[in-house]
């Protein structure tokens, strides 16, 4: 025989061996038999699995239901989950009164089933298809009509066709908790259940105090979700009648294996899908998402953004509670109204949209009342704070109203959240300006608008009509004054006010040195301290990055830019008055050993979103559409909150209308962060800024720099090695080692996909910076990435100085500046 023979001959007899245990296996116990250690039922179809195990292969075992056609064991459900069972003693049976009992050792019950919901004739426990372990009579099979189910006492896993809720008439609840280790089944202190109100919604505990809040059920999705679009895997539902309320799921496809667990190590509710092809399980989603899922983060009509730094905003028409705690990042004061209401004068409401609603256990609800009346019963309870309709389906259909404090809002995406009407005092709500009022801001809008035009023909008027002498004149008006009649919008600070707070440009006050010249720290006498950025008399191109970085960035506020505070021209003096950021620059913390351990995960991950959420400004919102073209990790400045800042505009690019693109024949920036067709090119456009943004995250993520980071036989630098990685299956291998195992693990695992979808070689397939912001800040699907643009180390851009930093503690970077012929 030869050896395909006689391999097709055992793959056979292995098949044949697999049907017969599954046409021979059990799946049934009766009165008359029990279930010993060793042997275990198997149902119909195979997919699952009951017996005895032991999660650490310890002597304490446990009776469990687990996967039966998949390699990897997993449990999702436990009988004796608290109680533990020494050796191979146990023993499954059903006692002479019908209950099934799980005996230890000495004939001990550990376990019992009571509260039958009829009596029991000939009963016999059986294992279903569905994973669901059944008492019922024989009589019943295939009826539906059980005695007890396992169903209605879940574990940590919710499988298709679970109930997760109330029975109304029973007071069933069907709640998950979590396992209190991977090793350990017994009850942890993480549990999901649905909230009993007038509306209910699903919340999650950790111990006592509420965790995670779905919000109220819309008629489509939760409203504190993002809503799951059709797909293939399964449907959903929430049902809310006087008899029952849970949350439900259903596979479309039965071959599919899907399951929903509740992770103690990571605090989150976790959906897995079986995926054949990598015989492993695959997350399809989890919960929390993000920061703004963690419950009451904000306080009382406090609204979370995650696409904004800092993440807590007070809803329009409010104001914090306590100012300086706010300023603080404390934000559990939460928020007030700017205008107190009156209720006996009359109030209003104010329409937010795209909210999760607030947490429902003080509202009310009614599924006949329209929207209109809603409205009229909150109005007619000084104690009703607000209003929304309950299905979002039928825009008037149904009514929620809220009491008291509104707590635990986000916003979230165009698609997603609810139509919330806040109460709030009657000048505060919309149209209710008076007709005077009205009219008073259309002529003022006129004349504003009339008197623009005058002065912009009397200024054209005067250009055309000046002589040649005056041309000739002000061509050749000395350096000093033209810069004095630049519009800066800046204030003008006195030299004497500038030596005087540096200490005469003292050596022990310097804290950084660039292109531009040096950096001082000062103090004035008011206390306030400042960073100077003084032009070396030296530096032709310092002169022109002055001239730039003045007429830039004085039109640009933004959070996490860095604020000019003014500057100084004073004969040969030219000087930048900077806000001084005590803990430096971005670089000084994630390349140094030591200080690097200072950022743990979530300071690290707010850094990425602030730098995001600054470059958009740039992009998109500010007045002047803004190309950076240097951005790194020595540009990036860091308050005392660690709140990021960018910095250094001397090299930034304006466009006007609809430019998109630019090209020049003088590159300049940072060798290692310059996009591909910028670097060989010279083309720089918005995308060019979101590759180095790309390769920013890479650096924060891994700790390491993008130039001189080496491994044996290979020349790629950070992103290359970045991207064999990815290829691999080993991006775990790239997160920084002093993070340890403390940073989330999918918030991460994103933030690397998307530095790799910011860094791809065409610049037409990276995304803009609006999107990042909002692939940072949600759970939106992400594309897989292509090849990025990445280079080896042995490039052949000439080296420069580096550009002004301060307070950079990177000396090894190169700046580069070309002029290519064309």
């Amino acid at each position: 025989m030869d050896i395909a023979s006689l391999a097709l001959l055992c793959t056979a007899t292995n098949l044949l061996i697999f049907l017969l245990k599954i046409s021979t296996a059990l799946d049934t116990i009766s009165p008359s038999e029990s279930l010993t250690d060793g042997k275990t039922l198997v149902s119909r179809d195979g997919t699952f699995e009951l017996g005895f195990f032991s999660p650490d292969d310890s002597e304490k075992r446990y009776l469990g239901i687990w996967y039966g056609n998949i390699p990897v064991r997993t449990v999702v459900w436990v009988a004796n989950r608290n109680i533990p069972i020494n050796g191979s003693s146990g023993l499954l049976t059903i006692n002479s009164t019908g209950s099934p009992e799980l005996l230890s050792e000495n004939k001990t019950v550990v376990w019992s089933v009571s509260n039958f919901t009829k009596e029991a004739r000939e009963p016999i426990m059986q294992l279903l298809d569905s994973g669901n372990l059944v008492l019922r009579n024989k009589i019943d099979e295939d009826s539906g009509i059980y005695l007890w189910q396992s169903f209605d006492y879940p574990c940590d896993t919710l499988l298709p066709g679970m109930k997760l809720g109330w029975d109304s008439k029973t007071r069933l609840n069907r709640h998950l908790s979590s396992w209190k280790s991977s090793t350990d089944p017994s009850l942890g202190d993480f549990m999901w259940e649905v909230q009993l109100n007038s509306n209910p919604e699903l919340v999650m505990w950790k111990g006592t105090e509420k965790y995670y809040r779905s919000g109220p059920w819309n008629g489509i999705s939760f409203s504190g979700g993002i809503a799951l679009k059709p797909n293939p895997i399964f449907g959903y539902n929430f049902v809310s009648t006087e008899d029952e309320v849970y949350y439900i799921f259903n596979l479309k496809n039965n071959s599919l294996l899907t399951r929903i667990v509740m992770n103690q190590t990571t605090y989150t509710r976790q959906r897995y899908t079986w995926n054949d092809v990598n015989r492993s399980w695959v997350l399809y989603d989890n919960v929390p998402r993000d920061r703004c899922d963690a419950y009451g983060l904000c306080g009382a009509y406090g609204n979370c953004v995650a696409s904004e730094l800092p993440v807590c905003q007070c809803l329009r028409g409010f104001k914090p509670t306590s100012l300086e705690r706010w300023n603080l990042m404390d934000w559990t004061q939460g928020c007030m109204r700017n205008k107190p209401l009156n209720c006996e004068t009359g109030d209003g409401f104010v329409k937010f949209s795209g909210l999760k609603l607030p947490d429902t256990t003080h509202s009310w609800a009614d599924k006949t009342m329209n929207l209109r009346e809603c409205r009229t019963k909150c109005l007619q309870n000084c104690s009703c704070m607000a209003y929304s309709n309950l299905d979002v389906t039928q825009r008037s259909s149904g009514c929620a109203i809220w009491f008291g404090d509104l707590m635990d809002m986000r916003q979230l995406p165009a698609d997603g959240g609810q139509e919330l009407y806040i109460r709030m005092s009657a000048s505060e709500t919309e149209g209710k300006a008076k007709p005077v009022m009205k009219i008073a801001i259309i002529t003022s809008a006129t004349v504003a608008m009339v008197s623009g035009i005058l002065m912009i023909s009397f200024a054209i008027y005067k250009r055309k009509t000046k002589s040649p002498e005056q041309t000739a004149n002000n061509t050749h008006n000395n350096q000093n004054n033209n810069y004095q009649n630049e519009d800066f919008e800046l204030p003008l600070f006195e030299l004497s006010t500038i030596v005087n707070s540096t200490d005469n440009f003292s050596v022990n006050n310097k804290i950084g040195e660039g292109g531009f010249g040096p950096v001082y720290r000062g103090t004035l006498t008011d206390g306030q301290e400042i960073a100077v950025k003084r032009l070396s008399r030296s530096s032709g191109q310092g002169l022109n990055e002055f001239k730039n970085e003045v007429i830039l960035i004085a039109k640009l506020q933004h959070r996490n830019l860095v604020k000019l505070l003014g500057c100084c021209i004073q004969g040969e003096e030219k000087m930048l008055v900077y806000e001084y950021m005590p803990n430096k620059s971005l670089d000084s913390f994630i390349f140094d050993q030591t200080r690097s351990k200072l950022l743990d995960w979530p300071k690290r991950f707010n850094i990425i979103c602030g730098i995001a959420r600054g470059l958009l400004y740039l992009h998109q919102d500010s007045r002047l559409r803004i190309i950076h073209r240097d951005l790194k990790a020595s540009n990036v400045l860091l308050d005392k909150e660690m709140n990021p800042k960018i910095s250094d505009f001397g090299m930034a690019k304006t466009f006007g209308g609809e430019q998109t693109e630019g090209n020049t024949n003088r590159v300049v920036g940072t060798y290692g962060y310059m996009a591909p067709e910028y670097a060989t090119d010279g083309i720089f456009s918005d995308k060019s800024d979101v590759f180095s943004f790309g390769i920013l995250m890479l650096e924060v993520i891994s700790g390491k720099k993008s130039r001189g980071y080496h491994q044996p036989n290979h020349s790629h630098n950070l992103i290359g090695h970045a991207w064999r990685h990815w290829k691999e299956g080993k991006c775990l291998e790239l997160i920084d080692s002093v993070l340890g195992e403390s940073y989330h693990l999918l918030e991460a695992m994103r933030c690397y996909h998307i530095s790799l979808l910011c860094a791809q070689h065409h610049a037409e397939d990276r995304p803009s910076m609006a999107l990042v912001v909002l692939m940072l800040g949600s759970e939106i699907p992400l594309p897989e990435p292509k090849e990025p643009g990445f280079f080896n180390d042995k490039g052949g851009l000439e080296e420069q100085s580096s550009s002004s930093k301060m307070g950079s503690s990177s000396s090894n970077l190169m700046t580069i500046s070309l002029l290519e012929a064309r």
